[in-house]
């Protein structure tokens, strides 16, 4: 106890419940009631009721019971009153605590213990425990009936503390006295607990009803599915995360996965949100009409939408940081109460034979403040993480909400926004990550916004009340200061935006040198694109240095705007109040120092808030401006129905589809809804039918555009027949593709009419069901047609999936669709066959058979019609015959679908029961080949001449067995050869989920990060931090020990005396020196120390990209064969931007939280030793806290970020195949999808949110419990051995800091572990093996010129991909004279490309040597080796940037050269009709210039270099016939003294070379010239020859 609080010694031998120093405590002449001991034991008979009859039910049914609500958490449910009743408990709880102290207080001025004074209350509060624990089992149980007992418990505990209360009124007893407004707190908490009881009794008529209330859980827990029980525990186990305890520590054992975390609660989903936002802005849109253009709106349906909880979060953020003050209070009492006696507290009261205590007296007792410290810490960390908890929650429900509504608009968008650069993949996948993010995290901080001022208010009051004038002049100081505070904030974000626009850069052309570093390495272009990435990095990193520059002295600033504005505080306070009752004290220092950590919290958070708010300001115009851009026509649907109602059924259906587990489910739903509607679709049907039943589509007077301005299409006035093949030929760029969006209605339609009619009567109801089932609703509204791009679509899912495309599986049908396909043998070659995951874009796979599984997809539905946009592009001879006679001529014809063909290949012609012939963009004339031969004589002939080729009905059969070897990853060696029987080696499964690493901390990579600094930085780094820490507990220390001194003279001046002003007053002038001196190094070493770690961040941000990029560049193309292009783009997208911004900010607060905790431990160790002992049981439970929640929190923030890429991969791929996934009506399917992704991303969000609050209570528990352990040990130290009071502020100071950054240290950690993991995926890439680029010659020994001839000799030559693979050429020997013609044919998969190849050394070379002009290839150096080739590759590939730049990156030609090499491409028309001419912007991959068009820029690209060996490696895939006989009399003149070397899938196009090479699993079959081997009628050529007429 305090010295002063015991007049008398207490003699421990008496010891009775009324005490033994009063002879009337047990006299009872005045009534029972009237004796204040009976009153304390009339108040145990209900604590011991409750306890008899409570325990033995909880005993018994506790073991059974709560094993089954463990398993089958279906069972809980609240009663009425629930959260109420938890609130009155633990406030019960709290003024149970108080009587418990009161009754000890006063129990200090008796000579004898008095237990009734404080273990009835102490009864009480096991009671109280009891209570809730026993209702916590009764309502897991749903068994109300055992209420009974509380119902008793209550009602007595009201009856006797209410005679209690009485008495003691009657008595005289009021207000002054605590323990009576105790006794009236009690007597109302009981009275409503009371009420509770009785409401629950009335709500569920359990008791005295016939007929009991019988209520079900909550429909989300009678699904197991659902593991995210925050919403449904009891209030105890919502502020405590207690639930999380068994997720936690299971995390342990096994990794976390989605199965894990299961499935979101109803109200959290994503589809609940939208709808509940969607409401929102309809009722927005009733109150007026929405602006195209603003904010205000979208801000004001936020609020409506998602405003209450946010109301909510910042009530519990007020109530924390009221109760946050009251730290600073406790330590000033507790220090002023220990460095003085204190008598200015009232004496107690003797009534009723006892002591009454006024509460001035209770809170006199350092003990008592101690203790309401601890609770007052706990309240104030359950309120915080309370409040962080709902504003997350809710930023999380908004992000999904949002996330939703932007992909709702995405499937309304105009293509043409993309097509034309207006909007890009890229901003509208930064609009769902980036912008949606930048608004949940403005409504997370929210909070912090409303309650700064409050927190600013009451710490300068409270500050003034300690220290006068001069807290006022601090809080200026600090103010002053916060203007500079915000413009670095405002600096660092311009920084930050500049650099992520140099990072946007840099990625651009990161993605572009990774997806054609095959052509790079081909022309030796890789450094030049290396040093255009290494530029932009250089200016990326120039605005890093300023990112780094700001961030340092934000950090500097908020470490030493606390120490400036306390050494301003106490120079002033010293001076001005040196002889007031402001003197500076002990309690006045260090309680101030308190306040101070408290108030500088919200000056250094308003920067990053307001910085928060200006990203959500932003963020919510881009969303105005996106939700506002141009949309389709959409088909409106005649029935009418609402949108309320149209949407209610849309939950309705999208939670029972979630319900169901199988797709089988999914379809018998589907056919029962179709044959409730059937009948009356049919009739409609039927009666549209009668119009134009031999048109299917009709376009009249149609003028059609991309963007506002010229028209693309003119005057298109055409009719597509029912059940009939419709052909649309044309040159390249004349309109053919944007003929068949006009008519799926992607384009912008400026005039004329489209019109879809149904299908004729004699249709079968079949197909009627199939085309309900795609999407029809109506006869104005288009069916479902089956679509294949130009560019094939293809999803991230197996080939399966790829194909059924959500179709009912039909084995018979699949493997018709699979054989006309000639997809099999492609199949087989694939790791898992029709199960293999094909990546986005299918990277995994050629373009021929991305092509052919694009066709197969739109064979397989059972659409009645089908566009396919050039499908025989990527795919030779024999697969398009295959194609065309099989699939289109018999599968399609058989089904009487009707199909719209887009082709180049006019041998098809006589096939088809209609031609469409475009030119510059309108229709030059249609009709059948008979109509179109007596209109368009000249244009007949024209086509004549072109075919070269009769029906192969008569032909020689050809075997039709493909040689193809295995796929063993990207689209640049899956056209490639490997024997058939070759096997797949194991890591071909790399697309699917990566393997997790279960490891402790990375130091490993660590070190490597660390290594990367320097030897100069790293000793800096680790010196400054180290000093600085140092040097700011050596402040601390002077600032006790000179407060120490100044109450030490006080006490002196006391003793002595003194009268004279002069003798009395103490002489602060050189400790104030020694202070300031401390303070100026303090502030210069916070700067060294914020500095070293920015920098050493940036040097080794610098050093790392320097390393990876130059790894990859001249890394083989093995490296990128086998690995996920989007792999490689992470380590320079994702985990850079970590190394840069991220990791050091993480290693600065882990080094600052871990070593202010380490001093705080060392002072408080060295304050009161005692305290060490204890630290012992709070270390361990640290250690294992953080053990369980480093494991659970890696895992989940993977979870996060793997669940993440899906859903951004959802919005990309559905953006890329938005035409696709609309010409088949599958909108609402992919809408489903998104929902699917955003819940399984949101429910990742909301564990490790939720696991972070679980921590960050936990590790604040404990800070709270060191607080308190600090403080008893103090206060007793003091009170034994007369320990300093400045000290003891010293220590209390220390262990409030330890309470706010012990969670920081695990939280950092955990970061800290996440963020390393991209240090060694980084690490891991740097140490590729490189490609061998030097030789046995220098460049300077090849002789000038080389190769002048262009001869080429081939000895014996065995080449392979990879060393574990086996051999893809055997045994090839050739000879190639100087300008000869050579031509490369042979089945897929036989060599071809492989022959090319290996004159780059693009492949190991096994044996045998390769010469040109004499000199083996293999001496050369690469960089030569391959800047004296050209050669066109069968994907065209476009680079961002000017038309000039992508012909000559080199920039050595002229722009002679290059009008040269564009006549010669026939691109010379299209050039110059563009703005700018050379100097045209290509967009990235050449998306404003068709596919035909690209490849003639490749064609030029190779022109321009003019080498003296060209190969063509299929280079006229893409280009019409017309066209590609132009190129090839083209290049055999311009070539005419040059080597050319083709690759080719139609045979006739090297009919004219010189030489012919047949090739077939990697060796030469026939090596002749052509026409000798025409004459040889069983020559393998001359069966190509005649299947290619």
């Amino acid at each position: 106890m305090m010295r002063g609080y015991r007049p008398t010694p207490v003699s421990n031998s008496t010891l009775s419940f009324c005490g033994s120093d009063n002879s009337s405590a047990y006299k009872v002449d005045n009534g029972l009631l009237n004796n204040g001991c009976f009153l304390d034991a009339l108040g145990v008979v209900p604590h011991v009721f409750l306890l008899f009859s409570t325990f033995p039910i909880l005993f018994i049914g506790w073991g059974s019971q709560s094993s089954k609500v463990h398993i089958h958490h279906s069972t809980w449910l609240h009663f009425p009153g629930h959260n109420f009743r938890w609130l009155l408990t633990v406030v019960l709880l709290f003024v149970l605590v108080c009587e418990i102290a009161e009754g000890i207080v006063s129990d200090g001025f008796n000579q004898s213990r008095h237990l009734h004074l404080y273990m009835p209350a102490g009864l009480g509060m096991l009671a109280a425990i009891t209570s809730i624990i026993y209702y916590h089992n009764i309502e897991t149980s749903n068994f109300p009936k055992l209420l009974i007992a509380l119902l008793i418990y209550w009602t007595l505990a009201f009856i006797t503390k209410t005679i209690k209360f009485v008495k003691y009124d009657d008595h005289g007893i009021g207000l002054m006295q605590l323990r009576f407004c105790i006794t009236g707190l009690l007597a109302l908490l009981y009275g409503l607990l009371l009420g509770v009881e009785v409401n629950v009794v009335l709500r569920r008529r359990y008791m005295w009803f016939p007929c009991p209330t019988e209520v079900k859980p909550p429909d989300d827990l009678q699904d197991l599915g659902v593991r995210f029980l925050q919403p449904f525990v009891n209030l105890l186990s919502k502020s405590t995360y207690w639930w999380m305890n068994t997720f936690i520590t299971s995390a342990h054992k096994r990794p976390i996965d989605l199965k894990t975390i299961g499935k979101l609660p109803i109200s959290m989903r994503a589809l609940t949100n939208f709808q509940r936002l969607r409401k929102a802005f309809d009722a927005q849109a009733e109150k007026g009409p929405v602006p195209l253009k603003g904010s205000r709106w979208i801000w004001l349906a936020l609020r409506q939408a998602f405003g209450r909880p946010l109301v909510l979060s910042i009530t519990f953020r007020f109530i924390a940081d009221l109760l946050g003050f009251a730290g600073p209070l406790c330590i000033s009492g507790i220090v002023h109460h220990i460095s003085s006696d204190n008598h200015s507290a009232l004496p107690p009261v003797k009534l009723l034979g006892v002591h009454f205590i006024s509460s001035e007296a209770f809170l006199a007792n350092a003990y008592v403040l101690a203790v309401l410290l601890f609770l007052a810490l706990l309240l104030q960390r359950t309120f915080l993480q309370a409040s962080y908890y709902v504003a997350i929650e809710t930023g999380i429900k908004l992000r999904a909400a949002l996330q939703t509504k932007i992909y709702n608009k995405i499937m309304r968008l105009c293509t043409s926004n993309m097509s034309m650069g207006d909007m890009t993949t890229a901003q509208i996948c930064s609009l769902v990550a980036r912008d949606t993010n930048h608004l949940m995290w403005f409504f997370f901080l929210c909070p912090n916004l409303c309650a700064m001022p409050v927190q600013i208010v009451m710490g300068v009051l409270l500050l003034y009340s300690l220290l006068g004038v001069s807290a006022l002049i601090g809080a200026t100081v600090i103010l002053i200061l916060a203007p500079l505070q915000y413009f670095v904030a405002t600096r660092l974000s311009r920084a930050q935006k500049s650099t992520l626009e140099y990072t946007s850069e840099r990625l651009k052309k990161t993605n572009e040198l990774l997806r054609g570093i095959k052509l790079l390495k081909l022309y030796a272009w890789e450094h030049i694109f290396r040093s255009s990435v290494e530029e932009t990095r250089r200016q990326e990193l120039r605005n890093l240095r300023t990112f780094a520059l700001y961030t340092s002295l934000s950090i500097f600033m908020n470490a030493a705007i606390p120490i400036a504005a306390v050494l301003t505080i106490f120079a002033v306070h010293v001076h001005v109040h040196s002889a007031t009752d402001f003197d500076l004290s002990p309690a006045v220092a260090f309680g101030s120092l308190s306040l101070f950590h408290i108030l500088v919290t919200p000056l250094f958070l308003l920067s990053s808030v307001l910085h928060s708010t200006v990203k959500a300001l932003v963020s919510v115009q881009k969303l105005s401006e996106f939700l506002g851009s141009t949309e389709i026509e959409i088909d409106q649907d005649p029935a009418g129905q609402t949108a309320a109602t149209e949407h209610n059924s849309n939950i309705k259906s999208v939670y029972a589809l979630q319900l169901q587990a199988k797709l089988v489910n999914r379809k018998n739903k589907a056919k029962q809804d179709v044959n409730r509607n059937f009948e009356q679709q049919d009739q409609e049907l039927t009666a549209s039918a009668n119009q134009d039943e031999d048109t299917c589509i009709k376009i009249v007077n149609g003028y059609f555009t991309w963007t506002e301005g010229c028209p693309t299409l003119i005057n298109i006035d055409i009719k597509v027949p029912f059940g009939q093949l419709t052909m649309i030929v044309g040159q390249v760029g004349c309109g053919k593709s944007s003929l068949l969006l006009a008519a799926l209605g992607e384009m912008q339609k400026i005039s004329g009419n489209i019109t879809w009619n149904s299908l004729p009567k004699s249709d079968s109801e079949e197909n009627l069901r199939a085309q309900y089932l795609s999407g029809r609703q109506s006869l104005k509204t288009r069916g479902s047609v089956a679509y294949a791009s130009q560019r094939p679509w293809l999803l991230n899912a197996t080939v399966e999936e790829n194909i059924l495309f959500d179709m009912a599986p039909n084995e018979k049908r699949y493997k018709e669709v699979i054989e006309v396909c000639q997809l099999q043998p492609d199949l087989d070659t694939l790791p898992h066959g029709d199960q293999t995951v094909i990546g986005e874009r299918g990277i995994i796979l050629s373009g021929g058979q991305r092509q052919r599984i694009s066709v197969a997809r739109a064979l397989y539905q059972q659409t009645n019609v089908v566009f396919l946009d050039d499908p025989f592009s990527a795919l030779d001879i024999h697969l398009s015959d295959h194609l065309m006679h099989e699939g289109i001529l018999k599968f399609l014809r058989q089904e009487k679908r009707t199909v719209v063909l887009v082709t180049h290949k006019l041998q098809y012609l006589p096939h088809a029961d209609w031609i469409i012939a475009m030119r510059d963009g309108t229709v030059q004339t249609q009709g059948t080949l008979k109509d179109i031969q007596c209109a368009e004589p000249e244009l007949f002939e024209q086509w004549r001449a072109l075919m070269n080729r009769q029906d192969k009905e008569n032909t020689t059969e050809l075997k039709r067995k493909s040689f193809r070897r295995p796929m063993y990853s990207t689209d640049t060696l899956a056209t490639e050869d490997e024997d058939e029987d070759s096997t797949t080696s194991t890591d071909e499964d790399s697309l699917r989920a990566e393997l997790r690493h279960r490891t402790t901390i990375p130091w490993s990579s660590f070190a490597t990060y660390l290594r990367s600094a320097g030897l100069l930085l790293l000793p800096l780094l680790v010196l400054s931090q180290l000093t600085k820490h140092t040097l700011m507990v050596a402040i601390d220390f002077w600032l006790a020990h000179w407060t120490s001194r100044v109450i030490a003279a006080q006490i002196g001046s006391a003793e002595r005396n003194c009268t004279s002003t002069k003798d009395c007053e103490f002489s602060h002038s050189s400790y104030l020196q020694v202070f300031c001196g401390l303070c100026a190094l303090g502030i210069v070493l916070c700067l060294i120390t914020s500095l070293a770690v920015e920098w050493t961040g940036l040097r080794v941000s610098r050093e790392l990209h320097c390393s990876l990029l130059r790894t990859i560049v001249l890394a083989p193309m093995r490296l990128f064969e086998t690995t996920p292009l989007g792999n490689i783009l992470n380590r320079f997208s994702a985990d850079t931007n970590t190394i840069d911004q991220h990791i050091p900010v993480t290693l600065e607060c882990l080094s600052r939280s871990t070593l202010l905790c380490v001093s705080a431990v060392g002072v408080i160790s060295y304050v009161t030793p005692l305290f060490l002992i204890a630290l012992l049981p709070l270390a361990v439970a640290c250690y294992f806290i953080q053990k369980y929640f480093r494991v659970a929190s890696r895992d989940l923030q993977q979870l996060e970020d793997s669940t993440e890429m899906p859903l951004l991969s959802h919005y990309s791929q559905t953006i890329e195949g938005l035409t696709t996934i609309r010409a088949f009506r599958h909108e609402q399917r992919f809408k489903k999808k998104l929902l699917e992704h955003t819940d399984a991303n949101n429910i990742s969000s909301l564990f490790l949110m939720a696991a972070n609050r679980w921590l960050e209570v936990r590790m604040e528990y404990i800070g709270a419990f060191v607080v308190l352990i600090a403080a008893v040990t103090s206060i007793s130290n003091a009170l034994c051995s007369q320990l300093s009071a400045g000290l003891v502020g010293l220590g209390l100071t220390y262990a409030l800091m330890v309470s706010n950054y012990l969670n920081w240290i695990v939280r950092n950690l955990a970061d800290m572990e996440v963020q390393l993991g991209c240090v060694k995926r980084v690490s891991g890439l740097i140490h590729t093996q490189p490609e061998s680029y030097d030789g046995l010659m220098t460049p300077a020994q090849v002789p000038a010129g080389w190769p002048k001839y262009g001869e080429i000799q081939i000895k014996n030559l065995s080449v392979r991909y990879d060393s574990s693979l086996k051999p893809v050429l055997r045994h090839v020997s050739a000879h190639i004279r100087p300008g000869q013609k050579v031509g490369i044919c042979g089945r897929t998969g036989s060599g071809k490309s492989s022959f090319s190849l290996a004159l780059f050394r693009m492949l190991d070379t096994i044996e045998g040597q390769i010469a040109i002009d004499g000199i083996d290839i293999a001496k050369l150096p690469l960089q030569t080796l391959r800047s004296k080739f050209s050669i066109i590759l069968q994907d065209p590939i476009l680079f961002s940037g000017t038309i000039r730049f992508n012909l000559d990156p080199e920039r050595k030609a002229t722009d002679q050269m290059l009008w040269e090499a564009l006549e010669i491409a026939q691109l010379m028309p299209v050039v110059k009709a563009l703005p700018g001419g050379l100097d045209a912007m290509v967009t990235e991959g050449g998306e404003n210039f068709s596919q035909g068009q690209r490849q003639l820029f490749c064609l030029a690209r190779a022109f321009v270099r003019k080498s003296s060996i060209l190969i063509m490696d299929e280079a006229t895939a893409s280009i019409d016939m017309a066209t590609e006989s132009i190129l090839q009399k083209v290049v055999m003149t311009a070539f005419a003294d040059r080597t050319v070397v083709t690759i080719a899938h139609r045979v006739h196009t090297i009919l004219g070379s010189d030489v012919v090479i047949v090739m077939k699993h990697g060796a030469i079959l026939e090596y002749d010239e052509p026409d000798v081997l025409l004459e040889q009628k069983d020559s393998v050529f001359s069966a190509f020859v005649r299947a290619d007429k």
